[in-house]
């Protein structure tokens, strides 16, 4: 039998046919099996984008709606035509590559991320994924090969300012969105028409639930857990819906010198006790959950005044909504006994704004394991605790994550870094499960 498809391999070729794979046990041919993406490809793209709003000091500000920002797309752009994508705007800022699939009635596979960054932020953040969603494109292109399903490669806009440009695409960016004040200084709204889209015709933007056949992403860990465990690639199993609340603990402002200890309606020190009580919380039911109070601000804030009034940030996030749910209640049991004992008063206000949970989809998580294990790379099932576009996705497709190891678990900092192995993993990783979807 394996002589057989031996033979059946080399007449192929002598043919002129190019094969890039074995034939299955269904004797179908496998294209696509053996492409690799080109690593310095990669890793010179990545060292030219960063350029794009960088200072005399090598820090990157390529803040969406920025200079830099507008630069890098426009040069990212010139990318995909090279490419043949023929890219386009769409009216909420983003950039959209298509390449036609052999069977057009297919629902498109999408890929890619976001170039823009946070101020003095990284190289790596958001960049790799889509530099390797265009290698994806240019490795085909060399090979000749069409795929069954449609391709496109997204460039998501402003994703650091909290991903705008997927939200447009979800119809989730509401009025009140791009009245919001951008890191660049302009108007949601006035930064998308800075960047060619247009905020008055948002609907044009919208994709509907089944539109894509399934979206992925690619992305660095931004923490540092593959590399602690030695581990080449993530696959994430579902990004973390995040609740926050605003804590203000009510006390009495007195003069520090006279009012006896026993006496003081303390509202800072019955904050600390909640701060501890929220880390006993979090910490006292197995699971990956997180909870953090990231603010605090005292008043009167004299060093004779006893504090009279105090406002927390809390922020809880995990896979679970329900988890969340439950945690913040505990959270609130915790409080109402500190508000007795201290004789303040406490009250919670959930921010109006808040993240659900995105799971990512079963069989594409199974597809990211079978192609890494192919190339010899070592897995790991994980959360990602920070927010992605691919979150956005998730109301209109089948979504999956892929995570390359982040040197130091850094990310966000000029010190980011991830090595040009990890990179060149992560986009044939990506490669190799864009092939094995497009073959179902």
């Amino acid at each position: 039998m394996k002589r057989r498809k031996f033979i059946k391999n080399a007449a192929l070729t002598g043919l002129g046919i190019t094969t890039f794979g074995l034939l299955g046990s269904n004797g179908k041919m496998f294209f696509g099996d053996n492409l690799k993406v080109n690593r310095q490809r990669i890793e010179d793209r990545i060292k030219e984008l960063a350029k794009f709003g960088q200072d005399e000091n090598g820090h990157g500000y390529r803040v969406a709606y920025t200079k830099g920002d507008i630069e890098g797309r426009a040069w990212f752009m010139q990318l995909m035509k090279n490419a043949g994508l023929n890219p386009s705007i769409d009216s909420g800022g983003n950039i959209i590559g298509k390449r036609k699939g052999k069977k057009p009635s297919l629902k498109p596979i999408a890929f890619g991320s976001h170039i823009d960054m946070v101020p003095d932020g990284g190289n790596y953040d958001g960049t790799l994924g889509c530099l390797s969603a265009l290698e994806v494109i240019e490795v085909l292109n060399e090979n000749k090969m069409v795929t069954e399903h449609p391709l496109e490669v997204i460039i998501f806009a402003n994703e650091e300012g909290g991903l705008i440009g997927s939200q447009a695409m979800v119809g989730q960016l509401t009025d009140d969105g791009l009245k919001q004040i951008s890191q660049s200084g302009l108007v949601m709204a006035e930064g998308i028409k800075a960047i060619g889209g247009n905020p008055a015709d948002l609907q044009s933007a919208i994709r509907k639930k089944g539109d894509l056949h399934a979206f992925l992403e690619l992305h660095i860990e931004q923490g540092g857990i593959l590399e602690n465990e030695g581990l080449q690639i993530g696959i994430v199993e579902g990004i973390v819906g995040i609740l926050d609340c605003q804590i203000t603990i009510e006390g009495f402002a007195n003069h520090a010198g006279t009012t006896p200890m026993k006496l003081r309606k303390d509202a800072l020190l019955a904050a600390s006790k909640l701060i501890i009580a929220v880390n006993e919380v979090i910490n006292s039911v197995p699971g990956s959950q997180v909870g953090t109070v990231g603010k605090i601000n005292a008043l009167p804030g004299a060093y004779n005044v006893v504090p009279g009034e105090v406002t927390l940030g809390l922020e809880i996030r995990d896979l679970s909504w329900e988890k969340i749910e439950m945690l913040l209640n505990e959270i609130e049991k915790r409080a109402t006994s500190i508000a007795t004992e201290s004789k303040t008063k406490i009250s919670f206000v959930r921010e109006a704004s808040f993240v659900k949970p995105a799971l990512t989809d079963k069989s594409l998580q199974q597809k990211i394991n079978e192609s890494a294990l192919s190339l010899g790379l070592k897995t790991k099932l994980m959360q990602s605790g920070a927010g992605h576009d691919t979150q956005q996705m998730s109301n209109i497709a089948p979504v999956a994550m892929i995570f390359v190891p982040s040197v130091g678990g850094i990310s966000h900092s000029p010190s980011e870094f991830t090595t040009a192995e990890d990179m060149t993993n992560g986009a044939n990783v990506l490669l190799k499960t864009i092939m094995s979807v497009d073959r179902e």
